[in-house]
């Protein structure tokens, strides 16, 4: 590994326990209640008042969370580059899904965090801003990413926690730590700072997943083999 893919793993290294901090952050900062899929008017007329009192912090703790998406998607590819060996196949799954299920993940975020809080303070009634709310939850685009995000959120975790069991790169209890202790962060919603006692053990991993991929940059490429084109016989005449 030459100095250039050291650099590079070392950065991608680092965004794990950065991902950790805005998840944690993003999910403490929540306000009480806003943490919900607005489909019905019923659930609209309750999450607006909350956000209209906490508008500041909801769009803070949006854009936190959009933030931590992002650097979540670049996390499981650089989770990824652990398993080199048997298993490499599923932790390229993983790492798809990963991507695939932040990605959404951002675009449905949005909505909860950053769009009802424009809702909120926009110059409008409360009926029209609930039918917004809903309309947007419910529109065909918002939906899909809805689906697919939902799938993806609690698919990858287990593959790319299979592909780090499989291949022994790190210990297996890391990986089953990585696993439960990222479904137990999903879990939480917005309760405020308690939040951040639960989602511990899987910043634990996110930084101990990250020591790994600092010290894999760190071991010197393996010689060659094979590359050497063979000595020609000595002919005897």
């Amino acid at each position: 590994m030459n100095n250039a893919a050291r650099a590079r793993q070392r950065v991608l290294a680092v965004f794990l326990p950065v991902t950790a901090v805005l998840y944690i952050s993003a999910e403490a900062l929540d306000p009480r209640g806003t943490d919900q899929v607005v489909t019905t008017m019923v659930v609209a007329f309750r999450v607006l008042p909350i956000a209209a009192s906490h508008l500041s912090q909801l769009y803070l703790s949006g854009s936190l969370s959009v933030l931590a998406l992002g650097a979540l998607a670049v996390s499981y590819a650089a989770i990824a580059l652990l398993v080199t060996g048997r298993g490499w196949v599923i932790a390229t799954v993983g790492a798809l899904l990963g991507g695939v299920g932040a990605f959404t993940g951002a675009m449905v975020n949005v909505l909860v965090g950053v769009n009802l809080a424009t809702a909120a303070s926009a110059h409008m009634t409360h009926d029209a801003a609930a039918r917004f709310l809903v309309r947007s939850f419910n529109s065909a685009p918002s939906q899909a990413f809805t689906y697919v995000y939902f799938f993806a959120e609690y698919t990858a975790p287990v593959v790319m926690g299979f592909a780090l069991w499989r291949s022994r790169s790190v210990p297996r209890w890391l990986a089953a730590l990585f696993v439960v202790g990222f479904y137990v962060a999903e879990a939480q919603s917005a309760k405020g700072s308690v939040v951040i006692l639960f989602m511990l053990p899987w910043a634990v991993a996110m930084v101990l997943l990250a020591a790994r991929i600092w010290q894999a940059a760190a071991q010197p490429a393996q010689p060659a083999t094979g590359d050497q084109p063979a000595a020609e016989p000595v002919s005897s005449s």
